[in-house]
């Protein structure tokens, strides 16, 4: 989660957790935004919410004689869509297709995205009532997905003393500027890689599509985040240049969301995971990299 907002992998990442962890989820959400000084924004996602309550309408001023455009709650710089799950698919949409297009649109007008612009959607586990599962297409938008588990014992000690005289997101100073978002963003995508580092992201790609373990394989747009994902963690490591280690760390955040197992690793109770695993395994190592 903490290289996310800056590296640019499609702006939004992807948080699975069970219902007791929204205060987490949003707690998580908050603390990264005031620490970039970021415009922040919860969306409660539930059935009832509306396509327009997210993006925005036009209504008519009386007082002007004319239609007006009234901004959506997507219109803030870093975006909580909080159970995006439990809203309609057309509503999903409606974040989800903006979210892709750095802007809305209504009645044929286009309104850009206030810049940088960032999403943390999460999700309820899908054995809890009252969810909308997203379609395949619309969970390969996103960048990175995590899921969020319950934290070992003393990190829950952690937690409670930390919160028990005062709220620490009180003392929360910025650590950087929107424009260093942006600035680092476009440092990212200047990280060199070599052409045996590509091959190699294409080969791993490629081999999604083939295993007899995976019914829905990795899109070029997985491969286009694969790379994305691998040059902003080359940049924290304070390298100018992309390593297969770089590859193999972002490999399950970026793909465990986009591959859909067979009912052959079903039956075998194989987990994404231990797929891609397999897989990164059976792909030859680059043999050099020529700066």
């Amino acid at each position: 989660m903490h290289q996310a907002p800056v590296n640019g992998i499609g702006r939004s990442l992807r948080v699975i957790g069970k219902a007791g962890f929204n205060r987490k989820r949003s707690s998580a959400a908050r603390a990264l935004a005031a620490c970039m000084s970021l415009d922040f924004a919860r969306i409660q996602f539930t059935p009832d919410l509306l396509p327009g309550d997210v993006t925005g309408v036009t209504v008519w001023s009386q007082e002007k004689k004319e239609f007006l455009y009234k901004q959506g709650t997507i219109m803030h710089q870093f975006i909580l869509a909080d159970e995006i799950n439990r809203a309609s698919p057309q509503t999903q949409s409606s974040l989800l297709g903006a979210m892709q297009e750095g802007s809305v649109s209504a009645d044929g007008r286009t309104y850009p995205l206030p810049q940088p612009f960032f999403v943390i959607a999460t999700e309820n586990t899908s054995e809890f009532v009252g969810t909308f599962p997203l379609p395949e297409g619309e969970l390969d938008r996103f960048g990175l997905s995590i899921s969020i588990g319950y934290p070992r014992k003393e990190q829950e000690r952690d937690i409670l003393n930390r919160f028990r005289i005062t709220d620490p997101f009180n003392d929360l100073k910025p650590v950087i500027s929107p424009e260093h978002i942006i600035e680092i963003r476009s440092t990212v995508r200047k990280i060199y890689l070599s052409q045996s580092i590509q091959d190699y992201i294409i080969d791993i790609t490629r081999e999604t599509r083939a295993s007899k373990y995976i019914r829905l394989g990795a899109s070029p747009r997985a491969t286009q985040h694969l790379q994305l994902a691998a040059q902003g963690i080359a940049l924290l490591r304070n390298r100018e240049y992309v390593i297969p280690d770089d590859v193999r760390s972002v490999l399950k955040p970026v793909l465990s969301h986009r591959l859909i197992l067979s009912p052959e690793a079903q039956m075998e109770k194989r987990t994404t995971g231990e797929v891609i695993s397999e897989i990164v395994e059976r792909i030859p190592l680059p043999l050099g990299i020529k700066l």
